[in-house]
């Protein structure tokens, strides 16, 4: 839990909820994963989450409910955008309906905040809500929990109200935005319908870390259902996130995968945001050569020297490439500008 965090598209991070389990390539370089088999596997929040494997600590798929930060929002009185269960999924199958209760009951008490939620389970997800009048039934319980924080009892019923209200009418919170995860064709085929399916204020994606292209296959243009004598319109997606893989091992991302992303966006005039390139591991590495391409030629040029790469060499910027290749370079040489523009687009916040 942190107020303040490097993830461009959030202000802080809440992890009333912490674990996992691996269920797609995308689990594979997890950095929430490796960080509680290493240097939090002894905290409180994180013990017994990890098994050691010989590829690195991998996920038990227990889960663990942190009361003790459940009402972190509830202190914070200048709105943030937060990302929630940073550190793991809040419908993860291990989290109880119960846990889920909570955390939403928190977000209907702090308005003033933006709650940015992402899973790889949008069938749990959409479960969840599709049964919400008996779980949101319990969601007093937490309410009357946080009373003691200065929340006055007319306060405290009018949030026990929007929680009624948005039950009966079948819809979420206008301060949470629902996302899944997408790392490639595949995984956006199985999620996106879901999630569409979803009732959600805001429904978005990351494609992070993207491992392949994928087309959003008109997901988010805005279109219109139903007879035509009682037209709505359509779900769509309201937001694009995307963004390469960082850390040990990470896997390349070709540039022409998040250009399509970004020019689907522009064609359906959805907001595009591109969070990193991630660790570029480009050439001899990958069988892959430098094209002309500013995006990856510009990173870090080196030479294959027989079992190892050679030192780079300067100016970062080289006009000859054609014996180079381009290695492994820190996500913060290789920066977020996508063909010279940094996009940092997001939906309208509703309060």
């Amino acid at each position: 839990m942190a107020d303040g965090t490097k993830i461009e598209w959030t202000d802080a991070t809440w992890n009333p909820i912490t674990g996992c389990a691996v269920v797609s390539p995308g689990c594979t370089n997890c950095y929430a994963m490796k960080l509680a088999g290493a240097r939090l596997r002894n905290h409180e929040s994180r013990k017994g989450l990890t098994k050691d494997t010989k590829a690195g600590p991998v996920w038990t798929g227990e889960m663990r409910f942190n009361r003790q930060w459940l009402d972190q929002p509830l202190r914070w009185s200048k709105p943030r955008m937060i990302f929630v269960c940073a550190l793991g999924d809040l419908f993860s199958e291990g989290v109880r309906d119960l846990w889920i209760d909570h955390v939403f009951s928190v977000m209907a008490l702090a308005p003033q905040h933006t709650f940015q939620v992402l899973t790889k389970r949008p069938q749990r997800m959409r479960d969840y809500f599709a049964g919400r009048r008996a779980n949101f039934g319990r969601a007093s319980e937490v309410l009357h929990e946080h009373i003691w924080h200065g929340l006055s009892e007319a306060e405290h019923q009018d949030a026990v109200d929007l929680l009624d209200l948005f039950d009966s009418m079948g819809k979420t919170l206008p301060n949470v935005w629902l996302g899944v995860s997408v790392e490639d064709q595949k995984r956006a085929d199985e999620r996106i319908p879901i999630l569409l399916d979803t009732p959600a204020a805001v429904r978005w994606i990351s494609a992070e870390p993207l491992l392949g292209p994928i087309d959003l296959k008109g997901w988010c243009t805005a279109a219109w259902d139903g007879d035509i004598r009682h037209r709505r319109p359509a779900p769509r997606l309201n937001w694009i996130v995307a963004g390469g893989e960082s850390g040990a091992g990470a896997r390349p991302m070709h540039p022409d995968w998040a250009r399509k992303l970004r020019d689907q966006c522009a064609g359906a005039q959805v907001p595009f945001l591109f969070k990193q390139w991630g660790v570029p591991q480009v050439g001899a590495v990958q069988g892959w050569t430098i094209p002309d391409d500013p995006e990856i030629s510009r990173l870090d040029h080196r030479d294959w020297e027989g079992d190892h790469w050679g030192e780079p060499y300067h100016p970062i910027w080289c006009d000859v490439r054609d014996n180079d290749t381009v290695s492994r370079v820190g996500k913060r040489y290789a920066g977020r500008l996508l063909d010279g523009i940094e996009h940092n687009s997001f939906p309208e916040v509703r309060r």
